[in-house]
């Protein structure tokens, strides 16, 4: 088979970004619904102290798969100059794999999780290494723009985890069973949907449908990792800043909630996170749309057009303050009446903890979308600095705070990690356009930074 990297997957012409967008909006909103949903099922049938359970297993969990996904996706998505195979992205997946299930294993016990909630964590690890594994296909897909299968992939994901959830607690009263069903669910996609997609996928670009005028293959290979030591050597150098970077992201929004369960207990600490997920609905759409625009944001990058740079990034921040203001609207309003509704009267009292969570995530928002286009230049190694300085403040504020005024301290905390991480962010942004003279390859930039 005559192997040709980089031709279009599929098709020759690219969607275009609206068609892109509304394919990822559609997928995002449904599985950050279904996953909000496991959150009010775990409200409405259980206790905050269940619901707390979830939530201490996922800010356990999701820092550490983070930083062993290295944030391979958008490396994908932005290798502009298809520097790396898929081969090599999914090998280093599953070895970065092994050793995040190992890391939780030993954390958990480390810190002295026993019986339920050490089940808890370590079904929560397993259920984003699912994750894990089925986002090193979609950068593949991503990478040519076709977030119609993505989306797809999480409309089925979504709901069968929620179905597998909702059965599993509901018939047992237990959050480990509950998890464990949902897993189940993922499973099946990713075996049969996910991992077949990027097959096709990898067929496409490599060549083997031009000898098909009738649109059959004549031979089927399955995805296979590439184990080119050099190679993942030099994958793994360029993506661990990144990996460190989405990693102490994850942990400057998880932070205020270990001081949380820390010094006022695991119920408390499920009420926070309860009004912590309405923010949800803002972030599937940031998601989508920052998803769908970063391969667009790397080649305006990439050919030095910063005009069409600049003026998609000023649409995306705008879109994301819109978001942010609409948030806090709704919270003045009627903030009482929605914590009521989806989660129950327990939750209801917490009107000035739930106005500074929107605030923090309004924030959020524009910050994201400056990440997304930071991910376009494809300066890594300048954000750890940021990233580590948002720690600390994070941290900072949340020691002082949360032992003083409890679950209004951690919203205020996150607030002040938001603002600092989004006035960072800028700043890089601006560096690399200033910077920026001719078009740059991977290498070239490595070298530089």
């Amino acid at each position: 088979m005559d192997v040709r990297e980089g031709q279009p997957l599929l098709e020759t012409k690219r969607p275009s970004l609206k068609v892109s967008f509304s394919w990822t909006f559609i997928g995002n909103v449904v599985y950050g619904a279904c996953q909000w949903a496991m959150v009010m099922v775990l409200a409405k049938l259980g206790s905050p102290e269940q619901v707390g359970e979830f939530a201490l297993g996922l800010a356990v969990c999701t820092p550490i798969w983070l930083f062993s996904n290295l944030h391979l996706r958008e490396v994908q998505a932005t290798d502009a100059n298809r520097e790396c195979r898929f081969g090599h992205y999914l090998a280093l997946r599953l070895a970065t794999a092994a050793m995040a299930m190992a890391a939780i294993s030993v954390i958990t016990y480390a810190i002295g999780y026993r019986h339920q909630m050490a089940r808890v964590v370590l079904l929560v690890g397993f259920m984003r290494g699912l994750e894990a594994f089925g986002d090193v296909f979609y950068g593949l897909l991503q990478q040519h723009e076709r977030m119609d299968r993505i989306s797809k992939s999480l409309l089925m994901k979504g709901p069968l985890a929620l179905l597998g959830f909702c059965l599993g607690f509901y018939l047992t009263r237990s959050v480990p069973l509950g998890i464990g069903c949902a897993a189940v669910g993922m499973t099946l996609v990713l075996a049969l949907y996910d991992a077949r997609g990027s097959a096709l996928a990898v067929i496409a670009t490599s060549g083997a449908w031009q000898n098909a005028p009738t649109g059959r293959l004549k031979s089927f290979a399955f995805p296979r990792p590439h184990w080119d030591a050099q190679k993942l050597s030099k994958m793994a150098s360029l993506a661990l800043p990144l990996g460190l970077v989405t990693s102490l992201t994850s942990l400057n929004a998880n932070i205020p909630r270990y001081f949380v369960e820390h010094y006022w207990g695991r119920r408390e600490l499920g009420v926070f996170a309860a009004m912590s997920y309405l923010m949800l609905a803002g972030t599937a759409v940031v998601i989508a749309l920052g998803q769908a625009a970063s391969s667009r944001l790397a080649h305006y990058y990439a050919s030095g057009n910063r005009p069409a740079f600049g003026g998609l990034l000023l649409k995306l921040v705008a879109i994301g303050s819109l978001l942010g203001v609409s948030g806090v609207i709704a919270v003045t309003m009627s903030g009482q009446q929605l914590l009521k509704l989806f989660y129950g009267s327990e939750y209801v009292g917490n009107n000035d903890v739930f106005f500074w969570l929107m605030i923090a995530a309004g924030i959020g928002y524009v910050g994201t979308f400056l990440s997304y286009a930071m991910m376009a230049t494809r300066y890594f190694k300048v954000q750890l600095p940021l990233f580590l300085f948002v720690a600390m403040v994070s941290f900072l504020g949340s020691a002082w705070l949360v032992p003083r005024v409890g679950l209004l301290g951690a919203a205020m905390a996150l607030v002040m990690a938001m603002i600092t991480q989004t006035v960072g962010s800028f700043a890089i942004i601006y560096l690399a356009l200033v910077r920026q003279t001719v078009p740059v390859s991977i290498g070239d930039k490595c070298a530089a930074l």
